[in-house]
């Protein structure tokens, strides 16, 4: 069970008194210039569903395919029946001193175009998966604002995107993890054979070939032998100009465990996915909910305690604040290695990240104001941070 502080208490901490009724300015921001935009649109109808409206002013912002913000009535529902045509250009601006949601008015080609204030914010909840949204670039843009945020800093939402750099970073921390190998789409491009006999360096088949910086298993080939690596590294590069290749391993279980909190982070009960297919692909994700999931993971009380254990280890080496879900691999003698550290993991209905912690005694609506009240305090925190240095005399 987890158990928190009165949230109240913890507000007035953070320099917001909600006993004044004064809700606190939300922005949701979701879609994105990733392949993961839908599965961000599903996560944001959940994530604003359970926002309580007698605590958050809610301001949804949707970013669309070619990277333009807009604002305006049900920007959710424009998005997902794809016609933004009545909403309204926006933008944030990368000044500490405007703590602002602009609206764009006039023409945007010409010298006519305004900035309209719309709203204050006092905190941004990104729901936004892959490029562009997970990987540290919005977080960038919101650390310039000096706006709180939901999830990790730049490095951590860096470190966990790029699947090779954190499987280095997990080595040098002394985590178990797959073998692999990164190939760059331009060694793709010039000598394809040649990236064929680098990967086969690795061993024996079969292979998972991935874009390093995607999630949600999009552009994820399982390779059984040459034919199929070669349409794997086609598919991968289409997403990425880094390109994982991974040892597959046999009969292998995929456990789950959600982590919560910044400088001393909470695991969550494990589960385990029950793939309806091959593996956990993207439409076994999201699409027809097939696949099963145990929770509790039926795993030994020494196997539970190591996967948790790990989880917190590899959450505090790359520097993660607020949320992630942290993927493992089971292998048949008993093996665990760490798959991946998603930073901005699904929240959709079906979504692990959230039932892990509704198993482990925090409810979704709970779990959204626990991550808001974390954004708050790792703003705070930042706020204590010298930022000028000046030496006597």
């Amino acid at each position: 069970m987890v158990n928190h502080p009165d949230s109240k208490e913890r507000i007035q901490v953070y320099g917001l008194d909600m006993e004044t009724g004064k809700k606190l300015r939300t922005g949701v921001i979701f879609g994105g210039r990733s392949g993961e935009h839908e599965v961000s649109l599903m996560s944001a109808r959940s994530v604003l569903n359970a926002l309580d409206r007698s605590r958050y002013e809610v301001i949804e912002i949707g970013i669309s395919h070619s990277g333009e913000w807009y604002v305006g009535e049900g920007v959710l529902a424009a998005f997902e029946n794809r016609d933004l045509k009545r909403l309204h250009r926006a933008t944030v601006l990368p000044d500490p001193t405007r703590n602002e949601l602009y609206q764009i008015t006039g023409e945007q080609n010409g010298a006519s175009m305004r900035l309209d204030c719309l709203s204050e914010l006092d905190v941004v909840f990104p729901v936004l998966h892959g490029t562009f949204g997970e990987d540290g670039t919005l977080q960038g843009l919101l650390e310039l604002a000096d706006l709180a945020y939901v999830g990790a800093g730049v490095v951590g939402s860096a470190v966990g995107m790029d699947k090779g750099i954190f499987k280095d970073v997990m080595r040098s921390h002394g985590i178990p993890v797959v073998d692999s190998r990164i190939i760059l789409r331009s060694q793709i491009e010039k000598d394809i054979q040649q990236a064929v006999r680098l990967a086969e360096e690795l061993g024996d088949y079969p292979y998972f070939v991935k874009p390093a910086n995607l999630g949600s298993s999009v552009g994820i080939t399982k390779c059984q032998n040459r034919s199929d690596l070669l349409e794997g590294f086609l598919e991968a590069a289409r997403y990425d100009r880094r390109v994982l290749v991974e040892r597959g391993l046999r009969n292998v279980r995929e456990i789950e465990v959600s982590v919560l909190g910044n400088d001393e982070p909470q695991a969550s009960v494990p589960g385990e996915i029950l793939p309806s297919r091959e593996y956990y692909t993207y439409e076994a994700k999201y699409i027809d909910g097939t696949s099963g999931l145990l929770i509790p993971a039926p795993l030994s009380a020494e196997q539970t305690g190591r996967v948790r254990e790990l989880a917190v280890e590899a959450y505090k080496a790359t520097d993660c604040a607020g949320m992630a879900r942290v993927d493992f691999l089971l292998d048949e003698n008993g093996n665990i290695y760490l798959n991946e550290l998603n930073t901005i993991p699904g929240f959709t209905g079906i979504s692990m990240y959230p039932r892990l912690w509704e198993a482990s005694g925090l409810s979704y609506p709970a779990l959204v104001d626990r991550l808001i009240e974390l954004a708050l305090e790792r703003k705070a925190d930042r706020d204590r941070t010298e930022r000028r240095y000046t030496t006597e005399g």
